[in-house]
């Protein structure tokens, strides 16, 4: 076992785990008493993934959550990135947020202690965590998992599935797809959308939509956006207000979920795709403590132990009462701000400089 207990592990190179560790430099934790855990360091599935996707966050959100930390030392030796030359109102690709965040990356591997491996097991042993990865342990007083989450599937077994991370990439899901058959969609939102508009546009010759609610818009009013975690936005919501809402293409049809119409409509279709919502990896596994409840307001999931990110996220009511889970890269450093302070009082143990 490594002998080296840090004072602070964050388990995850996504977007949140990159806001974890510049957010602890900033609060002057030394680098070398900091942690990252993390198999590839490549942006998380957002590097992996989703690079090809159209995202729903403004250029200025993005510039703001690289700006947001100064350990990230984005303004002072950054790259003279895309993203900054973009309209600060508009949408873009998440290529163009990945190149940045992996420059930030890189930075901070080699600021902090980085080191690539696959958490599987953490427990609490002596007012220690323990971190066991397949071939090596680590220990830390106090971890962060930000570790991401996964597509979530529905089991219609007659089908064979296109996995998420296919159909949401134009490029991929052409390699993928054979245009004479019928693809059943399951979904309503952002990406249910995005992948429908790359089948319309694929020319594929059917697509049946199974959805349990309506499409649903995000509604800017000035000083917040209604919708705002759930709603469509950007060129997706230009796209379905008119198909969608307006004219469905040909090669397009749409029924709710029920029962009658999966029954009736299903057999139809040669292949499925799940647009259904993420949810929270289940790799990992946390000895003595339940994983799968945390607090949605503070991130705390035991003395020393918090979530952050896409896995753990905010929950919290807009200003119409409506609860929606705090889901974006900005929402996730705004959190992070909040909360942060009230991770460093809560560890594991109590010593001299807590």
């Amino acid at each position: 076992m490594n002998q080296t207990i840090f004072q602070w592990a964050v388990i995850g190179a996504g977007p949140a785990g990159i806001a974890a560790i510049g957010k602890l430099l900033d609060q002057g934790i030394t680098a070398d008493h900091i942690l990252w855990l993390d198999p590839q360091f490549k942006v998380g599935d957002l590097g992996l993934y989703w690079q090809n996707v159209h995202s729903n966050t403004t250029v200025h959100l993005f510039n703001k959550f690289l700006l947001e930390s100064p350990s990230f030392q984005y303004s002072k030796g950054a790259e003279d990135f895309k993203l900054s030359h973009l309209p600060q109102q508009h949408t873009c690709q998440l290529s163009l947020m990945v190149a940045p965040l992996q420059w930030i990356t890189d930075h901070l591997r080699n600021t902090v202690e980085a080191q690539e491996a696959m958490i599987h097991h953490i427990t609490l042993t002596h007012n220690t965590w323990i971190l066991d990865s397949d071939s090596k342990s680590y220990s830390a007083q106090n971890v962060i998992l930000a570790i991401g989450a996964e597509p979530d599937v529905l089991h219609y077994p007659m089908l064979d599935p296109i996995p998420f991370t296919i159909a949401i990439d134009k490029q991929r899901l052409h390699d993928v797809i054979d245009v004479k058959k019928t693809y059943a969609v399951f979904g309503s939102s952002h990406s249910a959308m995005i992948i429908i508009q790359h089948l319309v546009d694929l020319n594929v010759n059917k697509i049946i939509n199974f959805y349990r609610s309506p499409c649903r818009y995000a509604i800017n009013m000035g000083d917040w956006t209604l919708f705002d975690n759930t709603g469509l936005k950007g060129q997706t919501a230009t796209w379905t207000r008119q198909h969608i809402d307006g004219t469905l293409p040909q090669n397009l049809v749409r029924y709710t979920a029920s029962e009658t119409n999966i029954k009736n409509y299903l057999p139809v279709c040669d292949k499925a795709i799940y647009a259904v919502g993420f949810k929270r990896r289940t790799s990992l596994t946390i000895s003595g403590f339940e994983y799968n409840h945390y607090d949605p307001h503070v991130g705390i999931l035991g003395p020393g132990l918090f979530g952050f990110g896409i896995a753990y996220p905010e929950i919290k009511p807009d200003q119409m009462g409506c609860l929606e889970s705090q889901v974006g890269l900005w929402k996730f450093m705004l959190y992070l701000n909040k909360v942060l302070p009230i991770w460093l009082k809560y560890p594991c143990t109590f010593s001299k400089s807590t």
